[in-house]
Formats: structure tokens, sequence, C-alpha cells
């Protein structure tokens, strides 16, 4: 392995001018690392790739000479600053890192046959014993808390030790706000300013970003750069207005109207309740407790907007503020499903997350009746048992990234 936030300059040097000669850059990479090419049995990686562009470029012409297999990896990867003077190899096939889902949470604390066991339950629609319902509860509620960044969920596992999680949490989140300084050039200062707002925007009942409430203020055409920078850098998991839900919902899309929800729910605790020096433990005992209606549901829509995005979705949304109180509405989430009402064919399912008990779903019957035959399968996600009535499935929670 090559790490380029440890390799020197000398090396460096070398790696560049030995590209012409591969036979000579092999012998080099073996000598600087100290390991062994076997043809067709070896796997190179560059590490931390974004650090040394060239090396990423140099890829076509290591995956055309055949001999080896190569992995490149990296923070901040995607940003147009760290590829802007290179040519991305065509050869590269990309994947994204994202937090851990509540399903490798569970495996992670060794409770892999309660993740079966709720994956059966929602393809059966058959709900799981009490007791087990409560304790699916009790660990998506510490999901919600830790989140699923590694290191956090690492340190976590290591005893349920939330102290070692929050430290764990912080030094991420201060890795962040370094990369958004160091990388963030002439938009810095939105992008930090987007990223520190997340918490309060979403604690609103509405939920979408107010420019004019950032730092320094503003419309949305003057962070349209920055709110890129923190998508691209993977961040963030933006949440888009539709205009006119069907099922091609980029189609009625509009930038102007989006959701910055935190690409780690964990990390949105720690931003919202963590102090440098005060310990949210009294919020995290609450949390845990089941009492989140005390946090206005922020962190349930965020933990279901991350494991919609965790499952493959992309994040819509639908809201209606008309004088009209029969065309106000605000749904939560918009995907698409097959609709076994209309022979398994696509239909825009609505979403809405509950995050208390007690709740009314008004929004839902009004988007039904203005939508019509556009409506599949609707969806409330909250804190409860498994129920299904009709075209209506309500679903634990816990299930949100198996809708």
């Amino acid at each position: 392995m090559v790490d380029f936030s440890k390799a020197t300059d000398e090396f460096k040097r070398t790696f560049l001018d030995t590209r012409s000669n591969l036979d000579q850059f092999f012998l080099y990479l073996e000598a600087f690392t100290g390991g062994r090419l076997e043809e067709r049995k070896s796997l190179v990686i560059f590490d931390e790739v974004q650090l040394f562009p060239q090396a990423r470029e140099f890829i076509k012409h290591l995956v055309a000479d055949g001999r080896y297999d190569y992995i490149e990896t990296g923070s901040l990867i995607s940003l147009k600053r760290n590829v802007e003077d290179i040519l991305i190899p065509s050869e590269e096939e990309g994947f994204t890192l994202r937090p851990l889902s509540f399903g490798e949470f569970l495996e992670a604390l060794g409770e892999r046959a309660l993740r079966q066991l709720i994956k059966q339950s929602r393809e059966s629609l058959e709900l799981l014993p009490p007791e087990l319902h409560r304790k699916a509860e009790r660990c998506f509620r510490e999901y919600m808390i830790v989140g699923g960044m590694p290191q956090a969920v690492s340190a976590y596992a290591q005893g349920r030790n939330l102290e070692a999680a929050e430290r764990a949490k912080k030094n991420i989140i201060r890795l962040y706000r370094e990369d958004i300084a160091k990388y963030g050039g002439e938009q810095a200062y939105k992008i930090r300013a987007i990223f520190d707002d997340i918490p309060s925007q979403l604690s609103r009942k509405e939920k979408k970003l107010v420019y004019a409430d950032l730092a320094g203020g503003g419309r949305a055409r003057d962070y349209a750069d920055a709110i890129s920078w923190l998508a691209e850098g993977c961040l963030v998991n933006n949440c888009y207005g539709c205009d006119d839900p069907s099922v091609g919902l980029n189609m009625s899309r509009s930038d102007q109207s989006v959701k910055c929800y935190l690409l780690d729910t964990g990390l949105l605790a720690t931003m919202a309740y963590g102090d440098d020096e005060i310990s949210p433990a009294a919020m995290y005992a609450d949390i845990l407790q089941g009492k989140i209606e005390s946090n206005d549901g922020m962190l349930a829509e965020n933990v279901v907007a991350q494991s919609l995005v965790c499952s493959g979705r992309s994040l819509h949304f639908y809201s209606s503020y008309s004088r009209n109180a029969d065309d106000r509405m605000e749904i939560d989430f918009l995907v698409r499903a097959p609709y076994p009402g209309a022979a398994m064919k696509t239909r825009v399912s609505p979403i809405e997350v509950k995050s208390g008990k007690r709740y009314k779903t008004v929004s839902l019957e009004k988007f039904k009746k203005k939508f019509g035959k556009r409506v599949g399968t609707e969806y409330v996600l909250h804190p409860r048992p498994l129920q299904v009535s009709g075209d209506r499935i309500c679903l634990p929670l816990y299930m949100c990234g198996l809708v």
C-alpha cells in the first residue's frame, strides 16, 4: 500500500520520473514499500490519492499494463479542486463508502439474528414479538446517537461506551471543518456556514434551508457552489423539493428548495447536543428512553434520510404552503416503488416520518387526493409496531432502510 499522506517528496518525484518505464517503476515501488509484487496475484492500494492526483491519472496506464490490480481510496476525492488538472481515467469504477446502515450497526454489536428477523418481518409484514420489537427500538435509538461512522461504532461496540463514541465523533467533525478550510477555497466560509447551521435548520418545522439565516445571509444562487461542494464531498445528503411529483421525480425537482441532512445522524447528535466542556449525557438519556419528541423529530428525519441513501435511493420531498388549507401539506420524502394496486407498475410512494407515538396523517390524505393515480403505497415511519391498512404501511423507525 502507498499512503500519499505519508509519502515523501522524493518518493513522489521518483513516481513521476519512472512512469515511462513500468518495469523500473514497479522495482522502485517494491523498494520503497518493502513489499513484493507477484503478477496477477498482487493488489496495489493508493491511499489518500486526492493528495497526489497524478497517481490517479496514471492508473489508466497501470491498468492497461495488466500485471496487477489497483484500488484508490481517499476523502473528498470527487471535489473539482482535486481533479481539475488531471484526466480522470475511464478505467475507474467508483464506489462511495457511506456510514454503516442500521443493519450493519447491529452486526457490529453482535446482533446478526435480530437484523435477519427485522428483515423477515418487513418482507412478510408480520409483527416481531413484543420483546424483540422493544429490543430493536432500543438498538435503533443507540444508532441515532452513535451513528454509522466506523470509528464511532468501533469505539461504542467495546462495552457500549457512549463517551468513547462521542470522542470519536468530535474528532471526525473537527477533521471535516479542517477539510472545509483546506479545500473549500473561496467558498470555504459559505460551506462552513451551511455545515455548522444544519442542526439549526433541521430543528425547524419545515427543515428547508433558509439562506437568509446563514452567516452573512444571501440567496440560493449565492450558496449553490457551497451546497455542491458539500454534496460532492459526501458531507451532506441533499433532499430536493418536487413541484409536480410523478415517477420521474427529477423532472420536477427544484434546486431552489432543498433540505440539507447531515451524512450521519450520530454526527448530527453531537453537533446539536455535544459541547467541548459539557457532556450531552442527559439529552442522550432522553433519546435512549424514547423521548425523541423533545427534539422535534430532527434526528428521526435525518436518520431516515441517511437510511434511504444507504439503500441506494435519492432524496425528494413535497411541500405546498398554499393559502388554501386543503392544498397545504408537507410530505417528508418521496420514493418510487412498485405498486401492487397497479400490477406492480411504478408509482410515487409518499413517506411521513413521525418521532412521537401520537400523530396525524393529514398530509398523506391530501397528497393522495391531489395526485390520485400517481400515488402508490403510502408509508408512515413511526416509533410503534408494524401496521398495515389498505395502501398504507406503518413501519417501525428501525425499518426505515427497508422501505
